[in-house]
């Protein structure tokens, strides 16, 4: 008698995960709080009824009449699927504990998994370390809170995956592990999903639970929760970004235990944070043993960042423009903001429950804000005594705000520190940053000034 599985949630990883069952043999039942034509259809093409909008009665009998619960990323822990299935002691299976539990059983045995988690930088890290992976040679996967679910990426031809981690996957998992993992930073984030900090933390650790004596456990070293956690992990340790750590900056020479692996002169983008991201990068890529100096230097010299991660839009009347849509927390919005001088800021959104005043701290390097949608207020009296601040109704208005504001030599920062459904419900941040570059062309090919 086949099983049952609840997929509660159709979106990307979920529907990756209901096809993924389906396909093996399980029966699935599927779920969704925000139903539509498309995911109705993407039901019916496995024989499922999507079952819109349940109440807690329906989910109540949905979850006992299943074998295990799968929710997709989005799904709190303080849902009530989750409840039911706590409550009637139904395991709740992760899309990558699934995938990984699947990968070892491959014919020619399982292929080498590296691991990212982190509050920021977990993309650019997970995409930076595939590239690596590459130029040594090897083909590789960028997988997991990508486009690309690690459960759909089971049949490709690829010689080893790189998951990127958020703690919506890691919070459930019971056998995930990888070769070699690193835990870039913690700040307050998902406050909106999980029921405190401590558990936010407690789902980043768990992508270390089952490392093994062979296994490589990477750690910021200069983040405290990050090495309070690495302290605890089973296997090798090694640690990043701090001067004396064994992955460092020293001069403008990304080092590592064996010596330089490339000056920062030669990236193609050399922030910051696109330092510390390639040095995590090198850590696992060099540590798992699967990429070697040569490799990491020639990833970082032609490595193409991903959109809406503090991304040039182009220069006008001398003033470099910037989107960084993705940056939906105070602490991804300040790493951004610590990359230049003479910011005009674009922040604002949804705010996710987070602290948004924190800002502020980086007010010297603020020339002034242009504060956007439903946090606008909250934006407005953090900036205020500080610069001048300019609360608007759409990114069109904010657009030209910026470039009033804006003087040559000045750089137009959008990173919100916010999420981004006030004003774009359906496309989410990519959405938010494919309308601002679309206003700031439009605005200098007007010829406005």
């Amino acid at each position: 008698m086949s099983s049952t599985a609840l997929v509660y949630g159709l979106a990307i990883s979920g529907e990756a995960v209901a096809r993924a069952l389906h396909d093996r043999g399980v029966r699935v039942l599927v779920a969704d709080d925000a139903p539509n034509d498309s995911k109705s259809a993407v039901a019916a093409s496995f024989g499922a009824e999507l079952i819109a909008k349940p109440d807690v009665a329906t989910i109540d009998r949905l979850v006992s009449s299943a074998d295990m619960v799968c929710p997709a990323p989005g799904v709190p822990e303080t849902h009530a699927v989750i409840d039911a299935a706590n409550r009637h002691r139904k395991p709740i299976r992760s899309e990558i504990d699934l995938a990984y539990e699947w990968e070892q059983q491959r014919d020619g045995g399982p292929r080498p998994m590296l691991a990212v988690t982190g509050t920021d930088g977990k993309t650019t890290t997970t995409l930076m370390a595939a590239a690596m992976l590459r130029c040594a040679g090897l083909k590789a996967a960028a997988v997991g809170n990508t486009d690309l679910p690690l459960i759909a990426a089971l049949d490709s031809d690829v010689d080893a995956f790189v998951v990127e981690c958020s703690s919506f996957r890691l919070n459930w998992i019971d056998s995930f592990r990888s070769e070699a993992s690193v835990w870039l930073n913690l700040a307050d984030d998902h406050q909106n999903w999980h029921v405190s900090m401590p558990a936010y933390e407690r789902a980043k650790a768990r992508m270390w639970r089952h490392n093994r004596p062979s296994d490589v456990a990477v750690g910021n070293a200069a983040d405290p929760a990050v090495m309070r956690n690495l302290a605890t992990a089973a296997g090798r340790r090694c640690t990043f970004g701090a001067v004396d750590a064994d992955y460092r900056l020293v001069g403008t020479t990304l080092t590592g235990p064996s010596g330089p692996l490339a000056d920062r002169s030669t990236m193609t983008r050399d922030l910051p944070h696109d330092v510390s991201d390639a040095l995590a990068a090198a850590a696992i890529t060099i540590e798992s043993g699967l990429a070697g100096a040569t490799a990491v230097a020639e990833a970082l010299a032609t490595f193409a960042y991903p959109p809406h991660r503090i991304e040039r839009v182009g220069e006008f009347d001398g003033v470099t423009w910037y989107n960084d849509s993705k940056a939906t927390t105070p602490h991804a919005a300040i790493t951004a903001i610590r990359g230049f001088s003479n910011v005009v800021l674009l922040a604002g959104g949804r705010n996710k429950g987070l602290d948004l005043a924190s800002l502020a701290l980086e007010h010297e390097r603020v020339k002034a804000v242009v504060a956007l949608g439903e946090a606008s207020a909250i934006i407005r009296d953090a900036f205020s005594r500080w610069c001048p601040v300019v609360e608007v109704s759409s990114m069109q208005a904010a657009v030209t705000a910026a470039a009033e504001f804006a003087a040559a030599g000045d750089t137009v920062l959008l990173s919100p520190a916010c999420a981004s459904f006030d004003w774009y419900p359906e496309g989410g941040y990519p959405a938010r940053g494919d309308d601002f570059k679309r206003l700031v062309h439009s605005h200098f090919e007007n010829g406005a000034r």
